[in-house]
């Protein structure tokens, strides 16, 4: 995998993987409810009541931000257009607890080495945001990790279609989420989007990269 360097160097200045680990050390710690307080649904007060009755799923994805020095970057995949919940979308790697994972952090860990083969031995987990319901019927638990270069990623052709990088100082940067409307289950409903290249981030992705810049940048 490669990035574009130069677009690389002029975003990620003071964007280290060890600065953001500072920064989640010292914030990371919250109440069960502080989801309503970020991302999509700072932006969507209210929405959590079409949640209401809705059995959800636990599920868990990795946040990896690869420690390039002073310049780090964010592992996302694009999923396969052939799968039955989010195809074709831009995520991070994770999926659903099994029932043999004992918390959320195992089960990322999981994910990650079945869908793109990062070898957990490269992860370093700083812990977990607090689970945010979905509407698609997940609650997904946010679990941030550093990465050590030098692994080597075998996709899942089954799961992902691509796996690619993009600078963390373009991530935490406000100017590049842009706040757009739809309709999903006859609720209006804001959500933000980031376009890094070919890219276009979204949907949950883009509401955790937001609570990520608000709770540890902003």
């Amino acid at each position: 995998m490669t990035i574009n360097d130069h677009h690389a160097l002029a975003t990620t200045t003071g964007f280290t993987a060890r600065e953001f680990r500072r920064r989640a050390e010292d914030h990371i710690n919250g109440n069960p409810g502080d989801f309503l307080l970020y991302g999509d649904y700072k932006i969507n007060p209210g929405v959590e009541h079409g949640l209401e009755g809705m059995e959800l799923k636990d599920a868990a994805v990795l946040v990896p931000v690869v420690d390039h020095g002073d310049q780090a970057t964010v592992i996302f995949t694009k999923r396969t257009s052939s799968l039955r919940k989010h195809s074709g979308q831009i995520a991070f790697p994770g999926g659903k607890l099994d029932h043999e994972d004992e918390s959320p952090e195992i089960a990322a860990l999981r994910e990650a080495e079945e869908e793109i083969g990062l070898a957990r031995h490269f992860v370093d987990i700083i812990g977990r945001l607090p689970s945010i319901p979905v509407l698609s019927g997940f609650r997904i638990t946010p679990v941030l990790s550093t990465v050590r270069p030098g692994f080597e990623l075998k996709l899942n052709p089954d799961e992902v279609e691509n796996v690619f990088e993009v600078p963390l100082g373009f991530l935490m940067d406000p100017a590049n989420h842009v706040r757009e409307r739809t309709t999903f289950r006859d609720l209006e409903r804001n959500y933000y989007a980031m376009t890094y290249d070919d890219w276009r981030i979204w949907g949950i992705t883009a509401g955790i990269v937001r609570s990520l810049y608000e709770r540890f940048y902003e």
